[in-house]
């Protein structure tokens, strides 16, 4: 069972179309680990067992007639809480849709369902995409398969976890400050955050359905796997132009450049000056970058000029804090509350990290928006966006960590977080390297590079140009056959 559930997606695909297996034994052997598993995990929250079984089923007989669905004929995924998915219960985590059964996929849900992917459920996640732990009101915290009394991340804890484990192949998730690389890196897998606008976010949940579309900015869709080429497969399938977006640029694929590994030009920092990094990250971005150079790579490490961490997250607040209050109109108490949570508990910490993640003084524009306010800061996130396209055009990429720190024990929401002795405020420790690219909107992958002493895994974002996938996930994949740390929960096989 096990060389099934932790084989990759389009390796899947393959044995399914050349008949080496069914589409329903691989069903049962997900089935079988999710049975075996999910119940320490709480990585998948409802699943849809009668209508997988149909749809592989279905899978079978369209083969044994000569029909072929897509790339993922019959392959069984899991999809985020957070995407609508018809005829399939879609909460957010959040009481009020506890009962919520959509009528219409999601853009992205139904491009992986057109390739012939097989639904299995949806994967648990914070409440309503706002924390970087996994747990709601509606179903139990999601847990680290690497260590149970370790958080599995969030938002998008769930879809981590999953793959991680080996309930699914391939999981869609959302960033818009983290979401998607902190789980990777938190559970040992691989994750795209694309470029801003690059793939639709018609029938995702935050915005309450049937409310005006007002998270324009910063909010991408992205994917789990463990493997790269599931991740450009997946990307390849649900990228592009949507009718039900028309904000999103018919802008086709770019095409990789073949640079050998010798020729690209690489940076890459272990921690910013104002956010240290626990000492043993620092020294897997260290060792990383000795790795490569031996390996015949030009890296250097390297900071843009005037980059200013603080002015930064400040920015990213602002603007998170406009399109949040736009986006839920009918629940602004509950919004201002959490938000007044935030700002609280940015008090906790050393008092030079403090300063990074006290959002305080944004709390009397979230009570009273101004138009004005927002335009001034989509202008200021313009010039913030230009100057790192403008950093970064010497580069193939730029490596950095994802968070300060490896997956942490389950805390009271929004706790602080201690490194190495030191206390830090709950966002500054979960966002402080990943924020700067929801507002810049740049492309990122996450590739693990190695664990903790106490066998936690360490991920590292794998920075790009905007609008160049391909190039960055193939930049990516020479990297990753240098780096080869990838490595399944030895407990869960």
């Amino acid at each position: 069972m096990s060389s099934l559930t932790f084989a990759p997606a389009y390796k899947l695909a393959r044995m399914i179309r050349d008949r080496e297996v069914s589409a329903v034994e691989v069903l049962n052997a997900y089935l079988a680990q999710i049975a075996k598993h999910n119940s320490k995990l709480n990585a998948i929250c409802t699943l849809d067992e009668e209508n997988a079984y149909l749809r592989a089923r279905l899978a079978d007989e369209a083969l044994a007639k000569g029909e072929n669905w897509g790339a993922l004929h019959g392959v069984p995924i899991t999809i985020k809480d957070i995407f609508e998915t018809a005829g399939l219960l879609t909460t957010a985590g959040y009481i009020p849709l506890k009962d919520y059964v959509p009528q219409q996929d999601a853009t992205v849900v139904a491009r992986l369902r057109t390739a012939g992917a097989v639904i299995l459920g949806k994967t648990n996640m914070a409440e309503l995409a706002g924390d970087y732990q996994s747990t709601n009101s509606l179903f139990p915290r999601v847990n680290n398969p690497w260590n149970l009394d370790y958080t599995a991340g969030g938002s998008s804890g769930g879809s981590a976890a999953a793959v991680a484990a080996g309930l699914s192949p391939l999981d869609l998730g959302n960033d818009i400050a983290g979401s998607v690389r902190q789980p990777a890196h938190f559970c040992g897998v691989y994750a795209l955050k694309p470029t801003d606008r690059r793939i639709s976010t018609a029938g995702q949940i935050p915005e309450v359905p049937g409310m005006p579309v007002c998270i324009r900015q910063m909010m991408t869709v992205g994917c789990f796997a463990r493997s790269l080429e599931d991740i450009r497969l997946c990307f390849s399938l649900i990228a592009g132009s949507d009718i039900r977006r028309p904000d999103v640029p018919p802008i086709p694929f770019d095409t990789p450049s073949g640079k050998s590994l010798q020729n690209l030009k690489i940076a890459w920092i272990d921690e910013w000056v104002e956010v240290p990094v626990a000492s043993e990250i620092q020294s897997a971005m260290a060792a990383i970058a000795q790795t490569l150079s031996q390996a015949g790579v030009q890296i250097e490490h390297w900071l843009p000029k005037d980059f200013d961490l603080s002015k930064t997250l400040n920015l990213y607040g602002q603007m998170a804090a406009y399109i949040n209050v736009y986006a839920q109109p009918v629940n602004r108490y509950n919004l201002r509350r959490s938000w007044q949570q935030i700002f609280h508990t940015a008090t906790q910490g050393d008092k030079k990290l403090r300063k990074l993640g006290d959002f305080s003084r944004l709390l009397p524009e979230l009570l009273n928006p101004r138009l004005k306010g927002y335009f001034e800061a989509l202008t200021q996130r313009d010039r913030f966006t230009t100057q790192i396209d403008e950093a970064l055009e010497p580069w193939d990429v730029w490596l950095t960590p994802v968070a300060p720190t490896p997956a942490f024990t389950h805390r009271p929401a929004w706790s602080a977080i201690e490194i190495d002795g030191r206390s830090y405020p709950h966002a500054v420790a979960n966002g402080a390297y990943t924020m700067p690219f929801n507002l810049s909107g740049h492309p990122v992958v996450v590739i693990p590079i190695g664990q903790t002493h106490n066998d936690l895994p360490i991920g590292m974002q794998v920075v790009g140009k905007r609008w160049r996938e391909m190039e960055l996930l193939a930049i990516a994949q020479q990297l990753d056959q240098v780096i080869n740390a990838f490595q399944n929960p030895s407990e869960i096989i």
